[in-house]
Order: structure tokens, then C-alpha cells, then sequence
């Protein structure tokens, strides 16, 4: 079945670039508006949990979602600066409608967007976004004066969620004796994700965790983790923790200074799982998972299945597959058996009881799963990318490629959601052969979009 068509939601909220439509604070403001008037049908008296990364906007779209809420007679309890996968927890525990996140992820300051979760913890359902969309064509009405919503603000959020992260793993698992670097991008988990390691007995060194409202994710976190692999072998750490922006991705650095992606720590979690029999249903990966992580979980029994890319999409075929642990290669892991959304300091923790578990580092534990050579190249366009995907002269080239790579190998040519490209990938065992039949299809590729265009 086809899905409703929305004017300002994707896959994973609303984002944009600060003072463009519609991240403006008189769209927040009314979209706020709209989503009380949504959320509190039915419900009487609701409330709405607000939190923010660090980026300077988050002050003004929190004013504006405060006053649009306000305005529908929605109540709203405001966090302060908390990561992403914290708000989903806190939703839950303060039995709230639902929680609004003001944050662009690892998008640069510029940026900012907003993005929901329900009552459960769990993306809003298309049918409420869609609803929501509905409201913002209508005109804005202000509730009766005794009926506007009240706001909060909750001073224990922090001490709440660290207390949540540390539940994740078992209680006598023991960080003492490891040193950690952690490098929290300037954003949401500046104050929460040092005060998790430490607590559980780690020695923790920080970078990244001097936020100012202009350095979120600039030349630190999960997205560029070169500063951290040069602390953790500088330091002489046993590994390093890379988040996001908002904290709902991780990257990790082994002790050799090599970097541990989203894949990586998938196979990790899941081998482990699996070992102690307590893995449920399928994994779930994406059509830009290496296969190298198909293949070693293949190996061990364990069913793999692609999503799309997207932890919408993960999350949807996890459910479907009746499956608990998936994710994609830039960190983004979902666990569902101990939370309901990514969660970059959740996942860390996994790893960590592990390798503490196991008296394995983290460069051992890595080892059972051995990437294949990947190439992709962007190739930027001007006209449709359907019509050069569907061209017979694409599809030959890559039915060429397909049976040279043979077996060992799979093409993937997938429209960027983001930006106006198509992604050329080629995977395989000789990186030589990969290389060049990337380079191969993507010519083929800008041909045809290059005679399109004219």
C-alpha cells in the first residue's frame, strides 16, 4: 500500500536550514499548534516532553514550540539540551502524548529540524503525521485562556537517563581498569555520556564536550572521527566512543587507532546475542551494509535481511521479522531489547559488556566479521534520476558488472534522498576490480544524465 504523501515530514522528521521555510519560528510556532491539537484529542488534560541538542536556534524553536503548544492546551515539560534517544525514555516514563525533538542530528549549526516520538518512545505513525500536516493548512485558534497549557521545566532529566543507560547492561559489569576516550561532537551528550562511563568505573577522557551553540558536530563525533582515533592512540586508550550531534549514533576507535563503523558493531552485538542464545529473529541491515556483514553472520546462522536506508525503515522491517537488533554502517543501532530507538551511548554500552564479558578488545572482537572492498561514487544531476536508472545503456553496464563481480559481489545504485545525486556502489573481494567497475558504471551514468540534461 502506497504512503500519503506529506508536504513536510521525511523520514525522519522535519530539517532544513535555519530561516528557510519551514525551519522558521512562525512555521514551529503554528507546527506546534498543530501537533497539540493532534496529540491532545481525547486525551483531556496532555502533555509534551521538549528537548534540544546544542545548536544555538534550539532556544528559539523551543519558545515557539512552547507557545504553539500552549496555545492548543497542550502542557509541556522542557528538558534542556538531552539527546535524542533520551527524549524517546523520558516519554515513556512520564506517560506523556509525546516527545518533540528540536535538533538536526549531525547536520552543521546552520541546520535544525524537528522530529516526534509517541507516547511509546517509537517514531510518530504516518497517519499522525499526516494528521498534523492537515492542521498546519487550518487557521491557528487559541484554546479559552483557562484552558492554555502550562510549562515545566525537569531538573532531574539528566540523572534520570544516565541511571537508564547504566540499566542497559548487567549490574556487575565493571568498566574499572579501562580508559576511554569519549567524544561527544559539542552536542547533546556533553553531560550525560563522560557522567555513564565514569559511574561505571571506567577512567574517561573527553573531547568534543564544550559546546557554544556553533561547534555542534564541527570536526568531532561519529561523522568525523579522526580526532578521535588520534586521542585514543596519543592516550594510549583501550578504545574510543564517537556520538553524534544528538547522540543517537556511534562510531568506535580500537586501540590501534582503526575505526569500528555501524556494521562492525552490529556483528558484534549480534554474534554475542547469538552466543549466549538470546538473539530473536532476523538482523536487520541496509541496502548499504557491507557484505562482508551478511556474509559473517551467514556463517554463524544468523538470518540477515536490507531495509531501506533509514532507521524508519530498519525499525519497520525489525517489526515485521519479528527481529530486536538492527542498523546501518554509520552507527545508527537499534537494540530493541533495550530501548526503542538508537541509541548511540546504549549501544556503546553493549559493546563494552562484551569485551568485558569476553576479556576480548575491541580489535579481537571485530575480527570474525572481515569487510569486503567498497567503492561508491556520487554522481550530482540536473534532470530525473528514474528515467537514467530505467535507461537501457545503466542497466546493461550493470549486468556487466554483476557477472564479472560474480557471486562475491552485488552493484547497488540508489537516488540520494538528501541531495540532487545518484550513489554508485560496487562490492566485492578484489578491490582493484571493484574500483574500476565503479568507475566504470558511474561513467555511464553522467552520459546519461549529462545527455538528459541537454
Amino acid at each position: 500500500m502506497m504512503k500519503p504523501q506529506r508536504k513536510y515530514f521525511g523520514t525522519d522528521g522535519i530539517r532544513g536550514t535555519v530561516g528557510t521555510h519551514p525551519i522558521t519560528p512562525e512555521f514551529v510556532l503554528k507546527l506546534g499548534w498543530a501537533a497539540g491539537r493532534v496529540l491532545a484529542n481525547g486525551h483531556g488534560r496532555s502533555k509534551v516532553l521538549i528537548g534540544k541538542d546544542t545548536r544555538i536556534s534550539g532556544y528559539m524553536f523551543e519558545s515557539a514550540l512552547e507557545a504553539g503548544l500552549s496555545a492548543a492546551g497542550m502542557d509541556i515539560l522542557l528538558l534542556g539540551p538531552m539527546p535524542t534517544p533520551a527524549i524517546a525514555y523520558l516519554t515513556r516514563t512520564f506517560h506523556a502524548q509525546a516527545g518533540i525533538v528540536i535538533s538536526a542530528s549531525h547536520n552543521p549549526f546552520q541546520d535544525n529540524g524537528i522530529k516526534f516520538f509517541s507516547g511509546k518512545g517509537m517514531k510518530l505513525p504516518d497517519e499522525v503525521e499526516t494528521a498534523i500536516e492537515a492542521e498546519l493548512d487550518l487557521p491557528m485558534r487559541t484554546v479559552a485562556s483557562d484552558r492554555l497549557g502550562k510549562a515545566e521545566r525537569i531538573h532531574d532529566a539528566t540523572g534520570r537517563y544516565i541511571e537508564f543507560c547504566k540499566s542497559s547492561i548487567p549490574y556487575d559489569i565493571n568498566l574499572k581498569g579501562l580508559k576511554i576516550i569519549v567524544d561527544c561532537a559539542h552536542g547533546a551528550t556533553y553531560h550525560v555520556a563522560p557522567n555513564v562511563l565514569r559511574e561505571l568505573g571506567a577512567t574517561v577522557v573527553t573531547i568534543g564536550t564544550q559546546p557554544n551553540g556553533l561547534n555542534i558536530n564541527a570536526g568531532y563525533g561519529a561523522t568525523q572521527p579522526q580526532a578521535l582515533q588520534t586521542a585514543v592512540v596519543a592516550q594510549q586508550a583501550d578504545l574510543g566512543i564517537a556520538l553524534d550531534g544528538d547522540g543517537d549514533r556511534v562510531i568506535m576507535v580500537d586501540a590501534h587507532g582503526e575505526v569500528v563503523d555501524g556494521d562492525e558493531l552490529l556483528f558484534i552485538i549480534a554474534s554475542a546475542r547469538h552466543a549466549a542464545g538470546t538473539l530473536q529473529g532476523t538482523v536487520i541491515g541496509t541496502v548499504m551494509s557491507n557484505l562482508g556483514l551478511e556474509q559473517a553472520l551467514q556463517q554463524r546462522g544468523i538470518s540477515f535481511a536490507r531495509a531501506a536506508v533509514g532507521d524508519r525503515y530498519v525499525l519497520e522491517m525489525l517489526q515485521q521479522h519479528n527481529g530486536m537488533l538492527g542498523g546501518e554502517s554509520s552507527g545508527h543501532i537499534l537494540c530493541l531489547d533495550r530501548t526503542t530507538t538508537g541509541d548511540g551511548i546504549i549501544t556503546a554500552l553493549q559493546i563494552l559488556a562484551i569485551s568485558v564479558q569476553t576479556s576480548l578488545p575491541l580489535h579481537v572482537l571485530k575480527q570474525g566479521m572481515q569487510k569486503c572492498p567498497q567503492h561508491m561514487i556520487n554522481v550530482p544531476l540536473s534532470c530525473d534520476a528514474n528515467s537514467i536508472l530505467s535507461s537501457n545503456e545503466v542497466q546493461q553496464v550493470v549486468r556487466d558488472a554483476e557477472q564479472e563481480l560474480g557471486r562475491y559481489g552485488r552493484v547497488l545504485l540508489r537516488p540520494s534522498g538528501t541531495e540532487p545525486l545518484i550513489r554508485v556502489m560496487v562490492e566485492g573481494n578484489d578491490a582493484q576490480l571493484v574500483e574500476a567497475l565503479t568507475q566504470q558504471i558511474a561513467a555511464v551514468v553522467k552520459t546519461k544524465a549529462r545527455d538528459d540534461a541537454a
